[in-house]
């Protein structure tokens, strides 16, 4: 690992050197206006964005971001309004100083005194929210109990910043700072200080995103408007790859069995089949059934489609099942709601979410149509039912126990035992198809109730082995919720994940 890391350093360095010309010349790096040096007579730094893998390797000398005056290389833009930004930041070779630091800053101004609020990363692992109230002020700090994060998200709420931190796999530990006047319009980015005038030192940022989050409290009824990032993970590294954007909303990505597509909705209720060499959808022919929702499944065997289609007259959605290449749907469920989440592995049965006398309940119905078998009947919601690829349990999401949590059972409803059971509110179980993890989203306790899965929230989407024993691991922290990941996602070779993140404006450039 000793070796892998100094190969790693050496040939970062060479690629920084190579391109230092060209680079240093431009304004522009990736998704950020400029880049310089803050501070008078700062040893030179530079900043490069290696867009294979959308890192932004930055580096910077500079005596210190502290007391009254700040000495960093920093790499910019300007906003307007509220934001989310978010990071994972990691140092690069090793320090000189324990002091170096790498993180976000908002910015009044480019002047070294000016106030600011940053959330940074030291050298020797400590976290913290550091601030400047007004020009040439002493920075202030809270430092979190946590040390060595390298998930850092810092958000703007008007006059109040909130850092969220984190090591990558654990969930978030969070501070806050308010009354922090900054001017309508700042400066934002990401900056990398070496605590040593005479030394530069570098970080290395992946999975930069800025969000601009939903003006207003997002609830249930929430209008699904804002644009739609479409992210493949990689579950062992936890690299994001935002291969598709546009400013609307669409839902709930299915990863065909052939690995070639996903399947996804849009806003208006239209169902897509996104080429993944092309990055072209193309749009699904579902006759008459066009009030599509972000319930759709693929069957097992990858030649049918489930649909989830609202139809007023009948209660609301009803499931469908049309040839995977578009056709004539047929009418499965008689009446709604009826939210379809999962085909049986052997392809003759399907499993929803159904309404029926003022309760929801999981139910099973024949593909074909016939006569609903209920397969819970506690008080209270029962979601999101997902077989196994063995066909031996169904997953679903229950609110039984209090809050929101995974559950399972038999195929015939039997054993109904807990999976997960911590303070987060869980929905949406979907298993690997080699069998062996499952994924879901996790809502904040404090920013959602136990039986709604809003849009425009703060989760997780996080994974634990089949049968729910160990830890949780967050394998993304992104803005979403309702549309991210309600239906089954993972990869045919049970390596990566797709799934929605969401931004006000997201596709624009």
């Amino acid at each position: 690992m000793k070796n892998t890391n100094i190969l790693r350093f050496v040939i970062l360095q060479l690629y920084i050197l190579m391109c230092h010309n060209a680079f240093s010349q431009k304004q522009a790096v990736g998704i950020f206006e400029g880049h310089g040096d803050v501070g008078n007579n700062v040893k030179p730094g530079t900043a490069t964005f290696i867009e294979p893998t959308g890192q932004y390797v930055i580096t910077g000398a500079g005596d210190n971001v502290w007391a009254n005056h700040d000495e960093f290389q920093f790499v910019w833009k300007k906003m307007k309004g509220d934001f989310i930004l978010y990071a994972r930041a990691e140092f690069l070779g090793p320090w000189v100083n324990y002091h170096r630091k790498v993180g976000w800053m908002v910015r009044k101004s480019l002047d070294s005194n000016a106030a600011h609020v940053n959330a940074v990363e030291h050298g020797d692992g400590l976290t913290s929210l550091q601030f400047r109230r007004t020009a040439g002020a002493q920075t202030e700090e809270h430092k979190l109990k946590m040390t060595h994060a390298n998930i850092l998200q810092l958000e703007k709420k008007g006059n109040l910043y909130i850092m969220r931190a984190a090591i990558y796999g654990e969930p978030f530990q969070t501070d806050t700072i308010r009354n922090i006047e900054l001017g309508e319009e700042v400066y934002v980015g990401l900056f990398v200080g070496s605590h040593n005038a005479d030394v530069l030192e570098t970080g290395v940022f992946s999975n930069v995103n800025i969000t601009v989050p939903f003006h207003g409290e997002s609830d249930q009824s929430t209008q699904m408007l804002l644009g739609s990032n479409l992210e493949l993970l990689e579950v062992a590294s936890g690299r994001r790859n935002i291969i598709y954007k546009v400013p609307y909303s669409i839902q709930a990505p299915n990863w065909t069995p052939d690995g070639s597509s996903l399947i996804f909705n849009d806003y208006k209720g239209l169902v897509y089949r996104f080429d993944l060499s092309t990055k072209i959808p193309v749009q699904i022919n579902t006759g008459t059934v066009t009030n599509n929702n972000n319930d759709h499944v693929i069957s097992f065997d990858g030649k049918m489609l489930g649909l989830s289609s609202n139809v007023k007259e009948l209660g609301g959605s009803i499931t469908y099942t049309v040839p995977i290449e578009g056709g004539t749907p047929k009418q499965v469920t008689p009446k709604g709601p009826s939210y379809l989440h999962g085909w049986s592995p052997d392809g003759k049965n399907l499993v929803f979410c159904g309404e029926r006398n003022g309760e929801f309940d999981v139910y099973k119905i024949p593909a074909g149509g016939g006569k609903e078998v209920r397969l819970t009947n506690t008080k209270g919601l029962d979601d999101g039912p997902e077989y196994s690829p063995g066909g031996q349990y169904i997953y679903f999401n229950s609110v039984r126990s209090g809050l929101m949590q995974i559950w399972r059972m038999k195929p015939d409803g039997s054993q109904q035992e807990q999976v997960t059971n911590d303070s987060l509110n869980n929905w949406f179980a979907h298993i690997s198809p080699d069998g062996k993890w499952f994924v879901y989203l996790s809502f904040l306790l404090e920013e959602t109730p136990a039986g709604i899965h809003p849009p425009y929230k703060h989760v997780y989407i996080r994974m634990l082995p089949i049968d729910g024993k160990g830890t949780p691991k967050v394998l993304a922290y992104l803005y979403g919720g309702q549309g991210s990941i309600n239906t089954p996602s993972w990869s045919p070779d049970s390596k990566r994940i797709a799934f929605i993140s969401n931004s006000d404006g997201a596709g624009n450039p």
